[in-house]
C-alpha cells in the first residue's frame, strides 16, 4: 500500500494554504505534521481524509480496496471527539463499531486498549476530557482501515493514555498501516518522518 500525494494544494475558503506538496508514504510509515497555528496542519489532515477536495495536484491510494474512497480507507480522529454525552462508553463504542463495520470481541478490545472497561457504563457526559479523548481514539480500533490521520491525537492524555496509543500506532505499522498525524506535542512513537508546514505568504 502507499499513500502519494503529488503537487498538492489545499484551500480554506478562498486562500490557498498549501501548494506543490508531494510525498509518498509506503506501508508501515508514518508522517508527522508540525508547523505552527495556521500552517495548514488540520486542513492537510481533513483533505487527506476527503472532508476538504484538493485545490490542485492530485491524492491516491494505491494497493487498497478498488471500489474504496479515500476517505472510506481512512480513521480521521480530528479535534473533536466525535461521542454522544448521553450515551455510554460502550454505546458510543457500539455505534461506531457498527459504523465502521466492526466486530464485538473488537469493541471489548478497544475499550481494553484505551483503559475505559471499567467505564464501559457510565454516560460519557460524566468522563474528564483525557477520558473522552481516549474514547474518541478507540475507534481506530474497532475495523481495520489501512489509514489512521490524526489531529493532536494526544490533546488531553496522561503518560499512561500516551502510551496506549503509541501501542495501537505500533501495531497498526507493524501490520501494514500508515498513520499522518498533526500535532503541536512530540508523539511518543517510534520510526516517524517529519514534515514542517509554515503558513502562506498573504497574497496581494
Amino acid at each position: 500500500m502507499r499513500l502519494v500525494a503529488d503537487k498538492l494544494a489545499v484551500a480554506r475558503g478562498n486562500r490557498t494554504i498549501l501548494a506543490g506538496l508531494s510525498f509518498e508514504l509506503e506501508a508501515g510509515d508514518s508522517l508527522v505534521l508540525t508547523g505552527p497555528n495556521g500552517a495548514g496542519k488540520t486542513t492537510l489532515i481533513r483533505t487527506l481524509a476527503g472532508l476538504i477536495p484538493p485545490a490542485a495536484g492530485a491524492l491516491w491510494l494505491d494497493g487498497g480496496e478498488p471500489d474504496q474512497s479515500l476517505g472510506e480507507a481512512s480513521h480521521y480522529v480530528g479535534h473533536l471527539n466525535a461521542i454522544k454525552s448521553i450515551l455510554t462508553v460502550a454505546e458510543n463504542v457500539g455505534f461506531w463499531s457498527r459504523f465502521c463495520g466492526g466486530a464485538a470481541p473488537q469493541r471489548d478490545a478497544a475499550l481494553a486498549a484505551f483503559g475505559l472497561s471499567q467505564l464501559a457504563d457510565i454516560p460519557a457526559a460524566y468522563l474528564s476530557a483525557g477520558q473522552k479523548r481516549r474514547l474518541g481514539l478507540a475507534r481506530l480500533l474497532l475495523a481495520p482501515r489501512p489509514l489512521w490521520l490524526l489531529d493532536e491525537p494526544t490533546a488531553a492524555l496522561d503518560a499512561a493514555a500516551e502510551a496506549a496509543l503509541a501501542a495501537a500506532v505500533a501495531g497498526h505499522l507493524a501490520a501494514g498501516g500508515v498513520v499522518v498525524a498533526a500535532t503541536h506535542q512530540p508523539l511518543p512513537w517510534r520510526n516517524q518522518r517529519q514534515l514542517r508546514l509554515e503558513p502562506a505568504a498573504p497574497g496581494p
